[in-house]
């Protein structure tokens, strides 16, 4: 693959410069003379290679991720975004499909040219400057390209994971490491405890068996998740829900899954930046965004290290309330706690509060919500109308925006077949609870990006960002560095919001602190 950097300056990376050593040295000089801002197809498949090497860079411009954000606004969300299908369009050839492909195999097509990159850059360039607001969509896409590099350096650097206190926690709670293919003591335990009370052998990993069962004790489930389960009283429900958690414990963070994902220490997940529609990341493969809490004190910093975790305090409230411009918002927003502030305009209750917020930016319609929406709408009206107009537009099938310019996806061809039947009024209201949200979730996944890029160039050596979820970052630092790190972050949240919104009431409070274990952290 060619890196074109500057615009002017390539450097074959991958073809004629096969050598690591080589290829550090040219990036080095180059990173280190120019500071450019790299232009690559994929950062996921172009920069890597360069981590390897001993290589960081400080700027990049990804292509794919570019014309995925183009696409998308231009109401094509989906269609092909690599540099080869961007490349084809400009001359009006055959668009490529998308192949996933290990970089480097013998099925990987031919890269793009150098010279071509830098022709689909140009064209990019030349698309966002056309915009309404080509200063918002620039700010996203260096946001959006930020974290790319950011999630293939956690990749590269790892989360600290302790595997000896991965395998004591494990046979803690489920015995000892079974032989493939076996359940753990404590997972055929429980198995036989769930057949003991239905009176016959039952598989509680099968829906089918455990419907039949139920049904032949005179309980009619309609399915076996967790909330319909605790509703029923049979003596098989209490073993089956332990089983349950535990299963999927043993699933998805057990014994298998360390010895895929954890290596030399490090749990290194493949992160893939805007996976989700609203822009918020998701991973290939590892479950690096849904940690059980039970996980956390395995997750501990390396012998003379810290573990600086920090999350942002009610974010999509209070990027609500800088979007809307709603003063009364704003100023509750400009507190720590938000629903506290806020508490007073629903006669003192704090639940209430966030009850009617949730319930505005979801679409919540159950219990108090109605009535705490009456008042959310006759003292924050701006707020209020800024989500009701995005949910309008969503019911009429139009597309909707985050600040700056990601854009939803059009109704699909089976909505527009709803919408004009039977059933068309559900169906616009579920699309309008969608666009609902995805304003704000959408607008809250680019403050966070924002953070993240700022954050990234405020470290000091030899401190990493590790870990990144939605709203949380957790960096690796020398114990010596704990307070020059809790800072940046503090001032990465200040810069991201300034960059976003610019002078703005709302406050953007993120809480960090120093621990050495992340279960400490919560």
């Amino acid at each position: 693959m060619h890196v074109v950097v500057a615009g002017e300056t390539v450097l074959p990376v991958g073809g004629a410069v096969r050598r690591p050593a080589d290829l550090a040295r040219a990036a080095h000089e180059i990173e280190a003379a120019e500071r450019p801002r790299w232009v690559w197809a994929d950062t996921r498949e172009d920069y890597p290679p360069l981590l390897r090497a001993g290589v960081r860079v400080a700027r990049c411009h990804d292509i794919a991720l570019t014309e995925g954000l183009l696409l998308a606004y231009d109401g094509r969300y989906g269609e092909s975004r690599s540099a080869r299908a961007a490349h084809a369009r400009l001359h009006g050839l055959p668009v490529p499909e998308e192949h996933p492909h290990a970089p480097g195999t013998l099925f990987a097509p031919e890269p793009l040219s150098a010279e071509a990159v830098a022709e689909v850059l140009a064209d990019q360039l030349r698309r966002i400057e056309a915009l309404p607001e080509p200063g918002r969509f620039r700010l996203l896409v260096a946001a959006e390209s930020a974290g790319a590099l950011v999630a293939a350096e956690m990749s590269h650097e790892g989360m600290p994971w302790r595997r000896d206190v991965h395998d004591a926690l494990l046979t803690e709670l489920l015995g000892p490491r079974p032989v493939h293919g076996m359940r753990p003591a404590k997972l055929q335990a429980l198995a036989g405890e769930v057949a003991a009370a239905f009176g016959h052998p039952v598989n509680p990993d099968s829906v089918q068996q455990l419907v039949k069962a139920f049904k032949g004790a005179g309980v009619a489930l309609k399915t076996t998740r967790s909330g319909e389960l605790k509703q029923i009283d049979h003596p098989a429900v209490a073993p089956l829900l332990a089983y349950k958690e535990l299963a999927r414990l043993f699933s998805a963070h057990g014994w298998a899954w360390a010895d895929q994902w954890v290596r030399d220490g490090r749990f290194r997940p493949e992160y893939v930046v805007g996976g989700v529609v609203s822009g918020r990341w998701a991973t290939n493969g590892g479950g690096a965004l849904q940690i059980p809490k039970v996980m956390r004190r395995v997750v501990m910093a390396d012998d003379g290290r810290v573990l600086i975790v920090a999350d942002a305090a009610q974010l999509e409230p209070r990027v609500l309330a800088a979007m809307a411009g709603d003063v009364g918002l704003a100023r509750a927003a400009g507190e720590i706690d938000l629903y506290s502030a806020l508490a007073q305009s629903f006669g003192g209750q704090r639940d209430h509060a966030k009850i009617a917020m949730l319930s505005a930016m979801y679409g919540g319609t159950s219990g108090d919500a109605s009535k705490l929406l009456a008042v959310m709408r006759q003292r924050f009206p701006k707020a209020y109308q800024f989500v009701e107009d995005a949910a309008k537009a969503g019911e009429e099938g139009r597309l909707v925006r985050s600040w700056l310019g990601r854009t939803s996806p059009p109704p699909s061809s089976r909505w527009k077949e709803l919408v004009s039947g039977p059933e068309g009024g559900r169906a616009a209201r579920d699309r309008g609870r969608f666009t609902r949200n995805f304003v704000v979730q959408g607008t809250a996944a680019e403050w966070a990006l924002a953070l993240l890029a700022v954050l990234r160039g405020r470290l000091p050596e030899p401190a990493r960002l590790v870990f990144f979820q939605h709203d949380e970052v957790m960096v690796h630092c020398p114990i010596e560095q704990a307070e020059e790190v809790m800072a940046a972050v503090s001032a990465a949240a200040a810069e991201a919001s300034r960059l976003l919104f610019g002078q703005t009431p709302v406050r953007f409070p993120m809480e960090a602190v120093a621990v050495a274990c992340y279960a400490d952290a919560k």
